[in-house]
């Protein structure tokens, strides 16, 4: 139903969700406690928010129900109340998502290229660390057919999504700095500034000669790549390959 949904014309799909939300809630009061039948009705909008194609739609998909509720109800609301559409936003992006990066899919495009510059044997093994709702990965999986596709994600319902929608794709909940990446022929990342200093020492210490880290928008700091994509979008794509001292580290 919810895949159904992404295919519509916007704001088509917030409306249907606002709607169906709507009509859990006046069901379920009925014979559930209202403050369940509220939780059930929140957990809807935000599961339907998970297929969005943008961060803001589906911020709009998610938070339309809970304000509309809170606008005509905010007389008979309790303070705790409020804490409902908290618990199902950090339920979704735990408070350590937001310390990397919270979820700005991969452009469908931003890796085009990458099989050009990146040689891999077949069925190398291929890692989207923090994979989020599986943009990356299918944009992965487009440039490199014949790679093993993994998924980390530590948010369990946006690896659940994740994993529904990459079945060719072996998706796990995890950390993506705790997670071991000597098996990895390549490593994917779309994450924040601050984290690729991280990144290039994980890097660095784990991963094979001859193997690559790819970083979509951000460089390693003090390391000269390999090679830079552009022109697929406005984002670049910045490719090193290992180990990185012999790129120039400095």
């Amino acid at each position: 139903m919810f895949l159904r949904l992404s295919t519509l014309p916007w704001p088509l799909p917030a409306l249907i969700t606002w709607a169906m939300a709507w009509a859990v809630l006046l069901l379920l009061i009925r014979v559930l406690p209202w403050w369940l039948a509220l939780g059930m009705a929140c957990t809807l909008s935000t599961a339907a928010s998970l297929f969005g194609d943008s961060w803001w739609r589906r911020a709009m998909i998610a938070a339309g129900f809970p304000l509309s509720f809170a606008v005509m109800w905010a007389s008979q609301l309790p303070a705790w109340g409020w804490l409902l559409p908290l618990g199902l936003l950090l339920l979704v992006y735990p408070l350590n998502a937001w310390r990397d990066a919270p979820v700005f899919p991969t452009p469908q495009h931003a890796l085009r290229g990458l099989a050009n510059v990146v040689q891999l044997p077949e069925q190398a093994l291929v890692l989207d660390a923090g994979c989020g709702l599986g943009d990356g990965l299918r944009a992965l999986r487009s440039e490199l057919p014949q790679a093993r596709l993994h998924g980390l994600e530590w948010s369990w319902p946006l690896r659940l999504v994740c994993a529904l929608r990459c079945p060719w794709a072996r998706v796990r909940r995890a950390d993506i700095w705790l997670a071991d990446w000597s098996d990895y022929q390549l490593v994917y990342l779309f994450q924040r500034p601050e984290s690729m200093g991280r990144a290039a020492v994980k890097a660095a210490t784990e991963m094979q000669p001859g193997s690559w880290l790819v970083s979509l928008d951000f460089a390693l700091p003090g390391v000269t790549p390999t090679a830079c994509l552009e022109g697929n979008s406005r984002h670049k794509v910045w490719i090193y390959s290992m180990p990185l001292e012999g790129n120039g580290q400095r």
